[in-house]
């Protein structure tokens, strides 16, 4: 594990370990939970605190897509579900680039003619992962690159599990919202109104959602008034979607930047997937900004 402190600040991350976070502390708080899901079978049942999403986030149905005219299958990886999910990136071992007291730079490279699992993925990328810890925050930069001899479609995010409390609101603008289908794959797009409208804020509490959210703002605030602190988000335009889960019986909530919606891939009809097409040598990137915002001084 690599650890990054700067003052009170304090951060794990785990390069061998589909390149996830341990921890993320401030001043003896931990601002994420790290959580086990036997389904993501490569993490071994080690609990972790985040983690990328690369080269696609969420779900690809059936693990099924086509593409310039050629179908492609994809390994079913997370346990009896019928999808692949959250891509392969958190399967795999990142290499470190660079790594000091306040930053570090993982790197994974991906390529089925070396070798690599096509089912995870059948075109070549590069992916880049970089971690930066400030006195009351954290960046998160992902870039993805496309190093195959080919055109090949992408999507990236970050995962992250926040601590969840009792008194805990959310707020984000969005206009829409993915209804899902029994197989958690989006079916109607509507209007976020009612109980899924999150701006303004609003209590967690018993709601349960795993849905994606488009016409997204590129900001969130989860706010715990008991403990007195928020924790904002902010994400470069390039991430056109937010994936928000939260179930009442869990510890956490998580709240992911990404750029495609969910199943995007499968619907190229839909201008807005959020799904980018990269000839080779092409690449995409963004960041992620994490700040806590201390409501007592």
């Amino acid at each position: 594990m690599i650890e990054l402190k700067l003052g009170e600040a304090h951060l794990g991350v785990l390069p061998s370990l589909g390149g996830s976070l341990a921890f993320w502390r401030l001043r003896g708080r931990d601002l994420l939970v790290p959580t086990a899901d036997p389904n993501l079978a490569a993490q071994k049942n080690t609990p972790v605190a985040g983690y990328p999403l690369v080269p696609f986030s969420n779900r690809i149905g059936g693990g099924r897509f086509s593409f310039e005219g050629q179908d492609y299958t994809l390994a079913r990886n997370f346990g009896a579900e019928p999808n692949a999910i959250h891509g392969n990136g958190w399967e795999r071992v990142w290499s470190v680039a660079q790594s000091d007291a306040e930053r570090a730079i993982l790197y994974l490279d991906h390529d089925p003619a070396k070798g690599d699992d096509p089912a995870q993925w059948p075109f070549a990328y590069r992916a880049v992962l970089s971690f930066v810890l400030h006195r009351t925050g954290l960046s998160v930069e992902i870039l993805l690159a496309n190093r195959d001899t080919r055109s090949q479609p992408v999507g990236m995010g970050y995962h992250p599990f926040f601590a969840r409390s009792e008194d805990m609101t959310l707020n984000f603008a969005a206009r829409f919202f993915w209804e899902n289908g029994p197989d958690m794959l989006p079916t109607d797009q509507k209007s976020c109104e009612g109980a899924w409208c999150f701006d303004p804020a609003r209590l967690v509490g018993e709601a349960r959602v795993d849905n994606c959210f488009s016409g997204w703002e590129g900001r969130v605030r989860l706010a715990y008034p008991s403990a007195g602190y928020s924790l904002d988000i902010e994400a470069d335009p390039v991430f056109q979607h937010l994936v928000v889960f939260t179930a009442p019986e869990k510890n956490f909530v998580a709240v992911e930047a990404v750029t495609n919606m969910n199943n995007g891939v499968n619907h190229p009809d839909i201008l807005e997937n959020g799904v980018h097409v990269l000839a080779p040598g092409q690449r995409i990137s963004g960041i992620i900004h994490y700040r806590v915002v201390e409501e007592r001084g």
